[in-house]
Order: structure tokens, then sequence, then C-alpha cells
């Protein structure tokens, strides 16, 4: 008889199981550039296989603010650069509205490759969201840049970044808005704990799902991610 998978993908190969964990391709030392070096050649999950490669965080390496997304875009996979799609230009325009400036800020994803479904090899590349085993195979990632770049404020962008930072049980809905400590992760992560301390989270919605919004609702939900970025600014103006 067969073994099966526990993917529900059907027979296994004789093939060991591809990892889920980017620890290994983390380099042992060096500051962004170097772990944005490193990061190009990732493998801790089969997200790598599909996407063009791997979008790397963006920005002011000593940034007191840091925004996190959840994956990159389809522009984003093709150009290698955070934040640069549509959701991207919507973001530049909120945080100039909450008097924000863009050159402070860093901004990174909790993913770092694509995750997408396409029929057709011509036919558009519909996003897919990342499931929690690929979230927490890159986390390590996103651990080492709340490391090396220290914020004192973190903005979750959507769901998904949401749940990387503050646990499975992060709903958008009910816990954007409010600053709070940047709880410990299960299990070591490789962030000091002084680091850990001085980093505040705030949760809004991804600009993503304002475009996504109907036409009636897309002015409020706008307003909402603005009102969002200036409790931030206000929390970072305290601090």
């Amino acid at each position: 008889m067969n073994a099966e998978r526990d993917d529900g993908g059907g027979p296994a190969n004789d093939a060991a199981p591809e990892p889920y964990d980017a620890t290994p391709f983390l380099p042992k030392r060096g500051k962004l550039p170097a772990h944005r070096r490193a990061a190009a050649d990732c493998r801790g999950c089969p997200l790598h296989r599909e996407a063009t490669g791997t979008v790397f965080g963006r920005g002011d390496p000593h940034a007191r603010l840091m925004l996190v997304g959840e994956q990159p875009g389809d522009r984003e996979d093709r150009e290698g650069v955070a934040f640069v799609g549509p959701a991207g230009r919507l973001l530049t325009r909120a945080l100039g509205d909450a008097g924000i400036d863009e050159e402070g800020v860093y901004v990174t994803n909790a993913v770092k490759h694509f995750k997408f479904s396409q029929d057709e090899p011509r036919k558009r590349r519909i996003h897919k969201a990342p499931s929690l085993r690929e979230m927490l195979a890159c986390r390590p990632w996103l651990t080492a840049e709340l490391r090396l770049v220290s914020p004192e404020l973190v903005v979750t962008l959507g769901a998904t970044a949401g749940r990387a930072l503050l646990g499975p049980s992060f709903r958008v809905g009910t816990d954007r808005g409010v600053p709070r400590p940047l709880p410990a992760a299960d299990g070591e992560d490789g962030l000091d704990e002084e680091v850990r301390q001085g980093i505040r989270v705030l949760a809004t919605v991804h600009p993503s799902a304002v475009l996504r919004a109907r036409d009636q609702d897309r002015e409020g939900m706008y307003a909402g991610l603005v009102a969002d970025l200036r409790t931030a600014a206000e929390v970072l103006d305290a601090l």
C-alpha cells in the first residue's frame, strides 16, 4: 500500500518533504543588505518555486515606524520591491494624508514570496492568502527585520500581518487602532527581549482591502485607514 501524504495531495513519493523554515537561509551576521542578499536564495517553503523572486523589505534602516503587510502582489513580485503596486500607491497617499513622511518608514511583508493561482500561463495571476504554515516558515525574516531596524511602532496591515505578530486570535475588525505591546513568540525566535519590549504594535486594514471595497464603502474604509495611521503618528509623538 502506498504511503499517503499528510497534506491531502495524494500518494507520497520517496523524496523527503520540503521543509517549512527559513532559518537555515538567514546569514549568521550582517545588517539589512546582507539579509536582503541572503533572502534572494531562500528556499524555506514551497512558495519560492512559482514566485519570480524574494521581495524583501525596503526603507529607512533606522525607522521608528515599520509597516508590515501580508505578502508581495503581482507587480511587487515582478519588480522585486515591496509596496509598489496599486495597494502601495494607496498606502503612500494614506501616509501623506495622515501626516507621516514615508521616507522615514520601513515597509515589508510577513511573507516574502508571492502566492497566487493561475489557470493558464498567460492569464492574470490571482492572489492567494498564505497559509499559517507558510507564514511561520517566513517568520525568521520578519524577526530579523524587527531586530535590525528596531522600530518603536509596527503597524500591521491586514489579517495575515496581524496574526504574524499578534497571534492566531487576532481579528482586524475588533483589534485595530489600539497600540499594544509586541507579544512574545511561542518558543525562541531570536528577538532580544529588550528589543521586543521597545516595540508597540497597532493594527489596521490592508490597503488592498480598501481597493476591493464596493464603491459606496471605499471612502469610509480609506478614512478608517488614515485615522489609524494618524493614531500611529500620535503614538510616535508621545514616545
